[in-house]
């Protein structure tokens, strides 16, 4: 939404294109020009590319637009024609546009806090009572689904797991599983309940963390985690990283050569 207010359609475009072609990986691109093309590169297809292109960025805003309107205002700006705005007006509708735009977001995001946050409260209410369930004193929940024997992570020190996070609802928003790799990270760089749990955790355990909004992201949810989401978090604490080798200490350089005096004149 704000990359579409922040350019015209046109520069949009332009950018996704130099985007898209610096992005390409290079044996993406070769297997692309090996590859032959399924449909035929010309007006009609460059055109209907764009056109797709331009509706996919202007989705979110549908509602707030008459396709029509935009239709002429595109030809006429290609053709170097009058349009029924000027270039200061245009400026002014994009800048209040703006404003309603952001006024309509942090609205939704209100009542999504709020809705989120009951939600997650009425889940932990219920949750803390099942079998094996346990409760911390900051209100993070955990059920042990495997315990290890190996030792404890503290604070500073960096863990490897696998993890799986969800919603209270189900809903995946993250998983190292799926990525076919574990993550490696400090304890002291993660939202608190991911802190906290960890270190309840012996190397080789396999832990279900309920992890209040509070102890998660608050109110500043990113993406569909949404602000003041409770999150689960599935964890298989895999190993505990051995800090880095410190350098060794440089040898002593060798003894320096007696010194020559000048010879006096």
């Amino acid at each position: 939404m704000t990359r579409f207010m922040h350019k015209t359609l046109v520069a949009a475009l332009a950018a996704t294109f130099a985007v898209g072609a610096i992005a390409q990986e290079p044996a993406k691109a070769d297997a692309a020009k090996k590859a032959e093309p399924t449909v035929k590169v010309d007006k009609h297809s460059i055109s209907t590319m764009i056109g797709m292109d331009i509706g996919r960025g202007l989705t979110q805003i549908k509602d707030d637009i008459d396709v029509k309107v935009v239709e002429q205002a595109l030809e006429a700006t290609l053709k170097g024609e009058k349009t029924s705005l000027t270039q200061e007006q245009a400026l002014q509708v994009r800048q209040e546009f703006m404003k309603q735009m952001q006024a309509k977001r942090v609205a939704e995001q209100k009542v999504a806090a709020e809705k989120n946050k009951k939600e997650g409260e009425a889940f932990l209410a219920a949750n803390k009572s099942k079998a094996g369930v346990k409760t911390t004193a900051s209100g993070l929940q955990y059920l042990v689904e495997k315990q290890g024997s190996g030792a404890k992570p503290k604070e500073t020190d960096t863990v490897k797991v696998n993890y799986l996070g969800t919603k209270i609802d189900g809903e995946k928003f993250d998983s190292s599983y799926d990525r076919g790799q574990p993550a490696t990270f400090p304890l002291n760089g993660v939202i608190k309940g991911w802190s906290e749990g960890l270190q309840l955790m012996p190397v080789g355990s396999k832990y279900k963390l309920f992890v209040p909004s509070e102890l998660a992201y608050g109110e500043h949810g990113p993406g569909q985690i949404g602000p003041n989401a409770t999150l689960i978090f599935e964890v298989e604490l895999l190993d505990i990283e051995k800090p880095a080798a410190a350098a060794p200490a440089a040898k002593p350089a060798a003894k320096p050569a007696a010194k020559v005096e000048p010879v006096k004149k």
